[in-house]
Order: structure tokens, then sequence, then C-alpha cells
């Protein structure tokens, strides 16, 4: 079977196992797939489908925001903005209409944000520049 492009997907979700001590068949349990499946994915052979990739990311107790960066299926962002929803998501302490409100708000005060700084380049470059 020749491999496919999926990125480091299969190196990724391997590390991630590794640092949750789980087995490649606890993994599977876990997430509900098979163990000859889930080793096809770790050896880039297969690439899951998004939902495969929300039952690992579940599993693991990780974002399935990274696993759809690691796959393809979403552009990577700014490695902060996924690390800060990856520890969101994970937050065991809070549920998931409180993580998703979290979200909302995180993404709000970034879209101010970037909108402040494309507002103050706009002035800086509209000012006459001496030499």
């Amino acid at each position: 079977m020749a491999s496919l492009n999926v990125g480091n997907l299969g190196e990724y979700l391997r590390e991630q196992r590794r640092q949750a001590q789980l087995s490649l068949r606890q993994l599977a349990e876990a997430a509900g797939v098979s163990n000859p499946y889930l080793s096809q994915i770790e050896r880039g052979l297969r690439k899951p489908s998004a939902d495969i990739l929300q039952q690992l990311a579940k599993a693991l107790r990780i974002s399935a925001e990274t696993l759809y960066v690691q796959a393809g299926i979403l552009d990577e962002r700014d490695p902060d903005e996924v690390e800060t929803r990856a520890v969101i998501l994970a937050d065991p302490s809070i549920n998931e209409r409180q993580k998703q409100v979290l979200l909302q708000i995180y993404d709000s005060f970034r879209k101010e944000n970037a909108h402040d700084d494309e507002a103050r380049d706009a002035a800086r470059d509209a000012m006459p520049h001496t030499n």
C-alpha cells in the first residue's frame, strides 16, 4: 500500500498516544476503531474521516481541531491560537457549552485586536514620511 499524503498526522498521533501512555490497542478501543485501522493511520496508509479524528482526539484528550490541521482538513493557524484552543477544549473542569462560549469570546478578542492592528498600520502608512 502506498503512503497517502496526510502530512504528519500518523507521526503526530503516535506521539500523542505515547505521551498519553496508551498502547495502540488501548487507543483503538477508546476511540472505537479497529487496531489494524489505527495502525494504518499511524503509518500514513489511511486518511481518516473528520469523525474518526474527532473520536481519536476525544480518546487522547486533545483538540480535534489540532488533528484536523495535521490531517490537512483545516488550515494551520497561529500555533499559539491552536494551543490555546486545545487547552480550552481539553479542560475537564468546564462543560462543552462553557468551552464553546470561551472560544467565541477568544475569537472576538482576536478579531478586535486584528482590526485595531490593521487600523494602526493604515494610520502609520498614511503619515508623510520624512528623511
